[in-house]
């Protein structure tokens, strides 16, 4: 726990008053958004005037080189950048490994959130992972289509994707378990890749305990059987996506396989874009203002742009805090590495269970010295690609996201030891690295991360979402979606209730939530 009060001395006077606003204020944020067009107004200007806090894109760096070229502006295997390279001698920066100690988490010392549960992690780690993929063999590169498109369901390609659709009913391959829909096996009954699945890239380890391989499932993303939180998340919009094929089947039986498939597709997309703005968004930001995903508005907006996610972007996604040291599953404390590649921990829970049990678990903190000794590997390589990209300060990402520059370590956090430990490493404010200070910062109260994070996820959130081509306004329309389509995208707010359409009629009401049911103010 934090000993004293962060310093808001550095905050800004604009900032402090837009927070104060926003965080209070409540009966007049209730009454306005009682009255459609009001909120639609309002949300837009809000979304306006966040994205407009930085330079808008096309990015005139990128990671291919430090200066701007005709590659560098068109060439998206590389990501893009929001400040140029500044180059600083090895010697100036303090040692990796005391670097690395800073995410440490101390054993038996996790640091709880105070609003977010497990699902929100796992909702996070599956979400981002179709979109912020960096090259393994080329750091500076990115593997996405950076779009939010759902590849980790539907696969980076049309020849991944044709490999896991049935091609009957517009449908996704499954198998069902107990009574349960669920991805088809990769393997076959012999621990042979089948057939079908011989050019479907699926990531695990070269040792993995046979039960374990054998149960590996196919499905588009290639890390998509990492851990049990992405397999829950692809499951249950296969299903969605199956009840759609089913449902326009029905209601459309003139089309054809092919336009009952990219209809539920597109269905999905948005839905999981809703989920992303009017639940997850609205966990992360401590407002009363709650968000809404609102087709045709951004169209004229100078920030409506072609999508190019950003290194700052990935570095600012990585919440291995947020990992607890043991998962709740059916009443026991499981190490969270068994919940790597072990899809059994969902067949035999069963979605709707396992959706509540981790919706019922406070996440991890996001902030240093609370990353799980197994991740600590991926904080090094996370401040390698800071320094491999030769970014720019802490402080001077904060000026361009229009904080003023932080003058005293007490402005970061109020936490004396983190105070301490960022003294000791970096003598002074403006020599922190970006990624260090990113998650030095202090969770703002009653948010889910640090001032800077939340701007950063805001800004590039909402400027790459709302330039989805199925949120155009002269696409965003029956003939893209059917009548149902509309209806049902209409109809979906939360996880929840995409859940609740998609387990047995059992009647039982399971307790769905990225944010803590069990938290105060």
């Amino acid at each position: 726990m934090e000993s004293s009060q962060r310093s808001t001395a550095r905050d800004g006077f604009s900032n402090r008053l837009e927070f104060y606003a926003l965080t209070h204020l409540q009966p007049l944020w209730g009454f306005v958004q009682h009255f459609a067009f009001l909120k639609k107004k309002l949300n837009a200007t809000l979304i306006n005037r966040l994205i407009y806090k930085i330079k808008t894109r096309p990015f005139p760096f990128s990671t291919k080189s430090g200066y701007t070229s005709w590659d560098s502006l068109n060439d998206r295997s590389y990501s893009g950048r929001h400040l140029p390279a500044v180059p600083r001698a090895p010697d100036t920066l303090p040692p990796i490994d005391d670097v690395v100690k800073l995410f440490a988490r101390k054993p038996g010392h996790m640091r709880v959130s105070s609003k977010s549960t497990l699902l929100f992690s796992h909702f996070a780690q599956w979400f981002t992972d179709g979109f912020l993929r960096t090259d393994r063999s080329d750091y500076l590169k990115n593997t996405s289509n950076h779009d939010i498109d759902v590849c980790t369901l539907y696969g980076l390609t049309p020849r991944v994707t044709t490999m896991i659709r049935s091609h009957v009913g517009g449908r996704l391959k499954s198998q069902q378990i107990d009574g349960e829909e669920y991805p088809c096996y990769y393997l076959d009954e012999h621990g042979e890749v089948k057939s079908e699945y011989k050019e479907l890239a699926t990531i695990f380890p070269e040792h993995l305990e046979p039960a374990r391989r054998n149960k590996l499932f196919a499905m588009g993303g290639d890390r998509a059987n990492v851990q049990v939180g992405y397999v829950m998340m692809n499951t249950l919009f296969l299903r969605e996506h199956n009840r759609l094929g089913d449902l326009l089947a029905r209601q459309h039986p003139e089309w054809d396989d092919e336009r009952l498939f990219q209809t539920a597709r597109n269905i999905v997309i948005v839905l999981v874009m809703k989920i992303v703005v009017e639940e997850y968004i609205n966990n992360i930001a401590p407002y009363h203002f709650k968000f809404t995903l609102a087709a045709g508005g951004a169209t004229n907006e100078r920030w409506f742009r072609q999508n190019w996610m950003s290194v700052e972007f990935s570095l600012v996604y990585r919440w291995h805090s947020m990992v607890p040291d043991h998962i709740h599953v059916a009443g026991e404390q499981l190490p969270a590495e068994q919940t790597f590649f072990n899809s059994d921990l969902l067949t035999c829970r069963g979605l709707g269970a396992l959706f509540e049990e981790t919706s019922l678990q406070p996440a991890g903190r996001i902030g240093l010295f609370n990353t799980p000794t197994f991740l600590l590997d991926v904080e090094r390589a996370s401040i390698q690609l800071d320094r491999m990209c030769q970014l720019a300060s802490y402080n001077d990402y904060r000026e361009m996201c229009k904080f003023p520059r932080v003058t005293d370590f007490d402005q970061i956090s109020g936490d004396p030891e983190v105070q301490q430990a960022l003294k000791a490493l970096y003598g002074h404010v403006d020599k922190i690295e970006f990624y260090v200070g990113l998650f030095a910062e202090d969770t703002r109260e009653n948010s889910a991360v640090g001032a800077l994070i939340g701007r950063l996820v805001g800004i590039d959130a909402f400027s790459q979402a709302l330039t989805s081509p199925l949120l155009g306004e002269h696409v965003f329309n029956e003939q893209t979606f059917s009548k149902v389509g509309l209806e049902t995208i209409e109809q979906t707010r939360t996880l929840s209730d995409i859940l609740h359409r998609n387990i047995p009629a059992t009647g039982k009401r399971f307790r769905v939530s990225m944010t803590r049911l069990d938290r105060t103010g």
